[in-house]
């Protein structure tokens, strides 16, 4: 996946002058790099960060709070690309305010976007932009490991892709001795494992990035014979596209109790079981984005409201649970059915649904509900999605925990949101597909 901004890519008009402004920040200094490196004793592997271990409380982060962040325990964010709305400038001074690191990633193309890997001049230009990046970003104190692209073998074919990784990684290495190299790899098999060794040996780790498929990670690893350390830079909920079907073809969500669950499980198996050659993880995503839903894969609500998947991380950061705890989904039910029993309504018919929620802090829940048009988007690998349309003056008691749902008049597929609200900052939610007839 990439990050809330969907994906661009380098405009060749920029690479000259991002290579100016890069020997520029270079010659005025920033306020010296802090040396990062990977070592190995007894045989684990361990990330040094000015000469401590340094162990990652990571997350994936572009635009949310990064205070927030650290009162929670995190440590370190990984990035995606440059953004406008929030420069890589504005992103590593925040985190050093923060005593935040970051996993800085140089966005390179992506075959399955149009980049052409057989075009010498058009990979000869990502090199100096990659160039431009190092030179402006290598000595700021912040800087943890540099990321060369995400999910560059997303659907690819030509393996001259690792050849591009290979020399960035080779650059990085003659202008920057403190930080270490690698790239975020969609998923890992003995496929890719042969095409880091032969064609980009020069990564000092492999990063790897999974959702429902990260509890078979330990099993992968050895089946393919790998021994050296890795990140895993995107991991979280069941992905979309790994999770059962209506029969109209609606992904099935869970729920966020549902979601939490699945998060701690994720990194029990396939984090903490393997500290030899596990270094570090970036859980996905400590922000919002609408990816099929606006509540799959973010961990915080539009409204800036924390879910119970933010309680796990803290738990598993601090070892101890939030002050205050998110309110926990036990179930929802429209037409007295569930999003696994095909819920299809007749149009303009009237419907009851209800959720049942309660909060461990025993404070008074909020409840908000809407419908909104399933979304048609076909994007893969995190690509921007447009939010689906909302409807409006169909529900009847809104505000509680038991609601008429009067069905559209239009058929087509539809989805059911409940949001439950504590009233501290906190919330859960849940949705149901239905199919209205």
């Amino acid at each position: 996946m990439i990050g809330v901004s969907g994906t661009t890519y380098i405009k060749p008009s920029v690479i000259a002058f991002s290579l100016l402004f890069g020997f520029l920040v270079s010659a005025i200094g920033q306020a010296g790099a802090i040396p990062v490196k990977i070592t190995q004793e007894d045989g684990r592997y361990q990330l040094i960060r000015g000469g401590e271990p340094y162990d990652i409380h990571g997350a994936g982060l572009e635009y949310a709070d990064m205070g927030v962040f650290a009162s929670h325990g995190g440590n370190s964010i990984r990035t995606w690309q440059d953004n406008p709305e929030r420069s890589y400038v504005e992103l590593l001074a925040d985190a050093e305010k923060h005593g935040v690191t970051v996993a800085l990633c140089i966005e390179i193309g992506r075959e399955r976007l149009g980049f052409d890997y057989n075009d010498e001049e058009a990979v000869a230009a990502q090199l100096e932009y990659a160039r431009g990046e190092v030179m402006k970003y290598k000595d700021h104190p912040a800087l943890l490991t540099w990321i060369i692209g995400n999910e560059a073998n997303h659907s690819y074919k030509n393996p001259k892709v690792f050849d591009a990784i290979n020399d960035i990684s080779k650059m990085i290495h003659e202008l920057d001795p403190n930080h270490p190299t690698t790239t975020a790899l969609a998923g890992f098999n003995g496929q890719l494992a042969e095409m880091i060794e032969t064609r980009a040996p020069d990564l000092d780790f492999i990063s790897i990035q999974m959702y429902g498929d990260i509890v078979n990670l330990p099993r992968y690893i050895r089946e393919t014979g790998y021994k050296g350390p890795y990140f895993v830079t995107e991991w979280g909920s069941i992905g979309h596209w790994e999770v059962g079907k209506t029969a109209w073809g609606a992904p099935i969500e869970q729920n966020s109790s549902e979601k939490a669950a699945n998060y701690l499980e994720s990194y029990k198996i396939a984090i903490a079981s393997n500290p030899d050659q596990a270094i570090g993880s970036y859980v996905f995503l400590w922000g919002q984005k609408q990816e099929r839903t606006p509540t799959w894969y973010g961990m915080f609500l539009s409204d800036g409201s924390e879910t119970e998947t933010i309680d796990v991380m803290h738990y598993l950061w601090n070892d101890s649970w939030p002050d205050n705890r998110s309110p926990q989904i036990k179930s929802m039910k429209l037409d007295s059915k569930t999003s696994a029993n095909n819920v299809q309504l007749n149009a303009n018919g009237r419907y009851k649904a209800r959720v049942k929620a309660w909060d461990p802090d025993g404070d008074e829940l909020q409840y908000h509900w809407e419908i909104m048009h399933e979304s048609k988007a076909t994007q893969k690998g995190g690509d921007r999605e447009k939010i689906p349309e909302t409807l409006t003056g169909l529900i009847e008691h809104a505000d509680t925990d038991r609601v008429v749902v009067k069905a559209p008049a239009e058929t087509g597929a539809y989805r059911l949101f409940v949001y439950v609200r504590d009233g501290q900052g906190h919330a859960g939610h849940a949705n149901i597909p239905f199919l209205v007839e």
